[in-house]
């Protein structure tokens, strides 16, 4: 009998182990007490915040949450106040991200004080290196939740869900935009068959607050638009960049931009042409601007001339300071190495005085003990930021640097991305 019950007890904790596996990450937490929700509203965003609270509550039994869209100054942007009774914001991307504050002190035991909370930047994007055969790039993260890498690109229930659980992490934690495809693009991305995938994405991770984005190959007007030539200034290149812009917004009105890695690698890019990075990245930011997209622009070249390549994307990119037009982001890794474990910070953070940046950190096992060793990242993250480049000063850090609070470029697009490979629910 003895043998009998220890095996019971075995199942039964086998059962409990796989019942909780870590695969909704830090949303794993089932309410273990009713709760009265009151909303002040009604959409997509507002149901999902409903609905987070109805499953994740540990606070008291049968209590009464508010959450109320209000119009209150000291709330920038989808920035929330968060109170004992609720949550309050200008938005209902902000009472969702309320939601999950209120959730998370909840689950690490902390006082809930009344208190704003503001993003520091606009855009808070993640970098997918996924190919469109279902591949991620160093094979690290398993296979794509957004391309399944089959003939078919038919979109599937099980697709969906992925994708829900995927946009309610990223919500988590304010993630509200997502490259989904390797910045090594491929042109077939920008095909209409393509297209009509990322359309069906960005529907489900809309209500999230969550704008797609993707990467361009800048040989594309030549490789799928049949043209002799991807010469930015060249007026016909020009206008396939701008209708293969208006087709894209045409089915995805809420798109995000482009992230573009040109003349890097062996990456096409203008200087193939005899123009600048500036002329590259204006050609397409034009195709833009008129819908609110974006264009960020990588920063990480490198020539074999022999030259310290610590150096090389400063030489490169500080003389065009002041000539990107006021929709284009340089995107600066966080050292100008190559995401080294230890390293200074890029010397670009702080010299381009008149053009928006926006950090690039990375979360992926490429680097970091290739899913053997267990890391953790925010400390070097802060280290980062808060790293004095005394370009006005001391108090100049790479997070000011980059948020728009020194040197105010208009209008200020304070960005941050993030490289991931490890997303892969």
């Amino acid at each position: 009998m003895k043998v009998v019950i220890n095996i019971f007890i075995l199942m039964l904790t086998t059962i409990c182990l796989r019942a909780e596996n870590g695969h909704r990450l830090w949303l794993h937490g089932r309410s273990t007490a009713p709760v009265r929700v009151i909303c002040s509203g009604n959409s997509a965003t507002l149901d999902i915040a409903k609905e987070e609270l109805h499953h994740g509550w540990e606070g008291k039994p049968n209590a009464s949450v508010f959450l109320k869209v209000v119009h209150d100054s000291a709330i920038k942007g989808d920035g929330y106040r968060l109170g004992p009774d609720g949550v309050q914001a200008n938005t209902d991307l902000g009472i969702l991200y309320g939601v999950y504050a209120l959730l998370r002190h909840q689950q690490t035991g902390e006082v809930i004080k009344t208190a704003v909370s503001n993003p520091s930047y606009e855009r808070r994007i993640l970098d997918h290196w996924d190919n469109l055969n279902g591949t991620i790039e160093r094979g690290y993260a398993g296979r794509s939740i957004f391309w399944n890498g089959n003939d078919s690109l038919d979109v599937t229930a099980e697709d969906k869900r992925l994708w829900r659980e995927y946009a309610g992490a990223d919500a988590s934690i304010g993630i509200n935009g997502a490259v989904l495809n390797n910045v090594n693009a491929s042109p077939q991305v920008l095909k209409q068959e393509y297209l009509k995938r990322v359309q069906a994405i960005a529907g489900v991770l809309r209500p999230y607050g969550i704008r797609v984005y993707l990467s361009a190959n800048f040989a594309s007007p030549t490789i799928i638009g049949g043209l002799k030539t991807s010469d930015p200034l060249d007026p016909q290149v020009k206008e396939w960049w701008k209708e293969k812009v208006k087709g894209i917004y045409d089915m995805i009105p809420d798109f995000g931009g482009f992230l573009v890695k040109a003349n890097s690698e062996g990456q096409p890019g203008p200087l193939t042409y005899g123009r600048t990075y500036a002329d590259g990245a204006n050609t397409i930011a034009d195709a833009l601007k008129p819908y609110g997209g974006i264009v960020m622009w990588r920063t990480f070249v490198y020539f074999n001339n022999g030259d310290d390549r610590a150096k090389q994307a400063y030489e490169a990119f500080k003389p065009l300071d002041g000539r990107f037009h006021d929709n284009v982001i340089l995107q600066v890794k966080n050292g100008p190495i190559d995401f080294q474990p230890r390293e200074p910070f890029s010397p670009l953070f702080g010299a381009m005085k008149k053009t928006s940046l926006m950090p690039e950190v990375e979360i992926t096992q490429e680097y970091l003990g290739q899913a053997v060793h267990l890391v953790f990242l925010a400390t070097m993250w802060e280290e980062f930021l808060k790293s004095d480049t005394y370009q006005a000063g001391p108090g100049s850090t790479v997070a000011r640097c980059t948020d728009g609070s020194i040197f105010h470029q208009k209008p200020a697009l304070p960005a941050a991305t993030l490289y991931t490979q490890v997303l892969n629910l």
